[in-house]
């Protein structure tokens, strides 16, 4: 099943951590980069690892994963916080200001080495790159295929691009984001489907505004994206609910790819006065895949 909600929880707040995962989110991002002082990101790693190692063994039910956003790779503080955070365990690597898909693949290195001091299944850890952060990271979009197994998904970020170019604000006089930005979200979503990996859209930075969030993510879903990262516990409901196919899709996809099925080797079937083809096959797939059903 698609992971629709990607939570930051701050690394260094244990009132945060403790509370997380009973707000039910698709993934928890466990982040030692925006949300942590350089002061606190030592204790932050250790709160983090604690934290991963203290989790239950898997009982079969559907819970979060736990994900940890890393410093950059271009700074001192990242394999201080692989280090640090790898004997707990976690199920993925949030790394940000990525420039390259070789940068992941530096990357998928260094996981391999520890995965193997600590005992964990290789290639267990999975990545996704924030990856238009900087001016030189929108001409590698393209970079990310096949370059690691440990590729799970790209996203974007909004925030750090305006100040990486000098810009102002990253928004138009009419409020929309300014050109610059919708062509990284577009080449962000071209990117990840090359790459045969998961789209994730970037926050919606007004967490009070719930009918905006409800409006970027019918928008985002509309696009190709299939999560938002979110920024606040009170956006992970509306974007979870926002990325998942309603029933009506559903029971569309079904009598879609039952068609097909019911007509074995042809190119195009009849469906309710409309001659369907192999794009709206891979279209009702995939509505059904996002729900956990092939």
């Amino acid at each position: 099943m698609t992971s629709r909600a990607w939570l930051f929880v701050p690394g260094d707040s244990e009132r945060k951590l403790a509370k997380a995962e009973a707000i039910g989110s698709d993934v928890l991002i466990l982040d030692l980069e925006d949300a942590v002082a350089a002061e606190r990101r030592s204790a932050a790693r250790g709160l983090v690892r604690e934290y991963l190692a203290a989790r239950p063994a898997n009982t079969g039910a559907r819970r979060s994963e736990l994900w940890v956003r890393i410093n950059p790779l271009s700074s001192p503080d990242a394999l201080l916080d692989l280090a640090g955070v790898m004997p707990g365990g976690p199920d993925g690597i949030v790394v940000p200001k990525t420039e390259s898909g070789a940068q992941v693949a530096v990357l998928a290195h260094y996981l391999d080495a520890l995965e193997a001091r600590e005992g964990i299944r290789a290639g267990r850890t999975r990545v996704v790159p924030v990856a238009t952060e900087t001016a030189a990271a929108v001409f590698q979009l393209g970079s990310y295929t096949g370059v690691t197994p440990r590729l799970a998904g790209l996203t974007w970020g909004a925030e750090d691009l305006p100040a990486a170019l000098g810009a102002s604000t990253n928004r138009g006089p009419d409020g929309e984001l300014a050109f610059v930005y919708q062509l990284a979200r577009a080449l962000c979503l071209a990117g990840a489907v090359a790459a045969g990996v998961q789209p994730v859209d970037t926050v919606y930075p007004d967490f009070r505004d719930s009918a905006g969030l409800e409006k970027t993510c019918a928008r985002a879903r509309m696009d190709g994206f299939t999560g938002k990262i979110a920024i606040h516990p009170d956006q992970v409901a509306v974007i979870q609910k926002s990325f998942s196919p309603s029933e009506a899709e559903l029971a569309h996809a079904r009598r879609v790819v039952a068609a097909f099925r019911a007509n074995p080797g042809v190119g195009t079937v009849g469906l309710d006065g409309q001659m369907l083809d192999m794009p709206h096959l891979k279209q009702a797939e995939r509505v059904l895949a996002q729900a956990g059903e092939q």
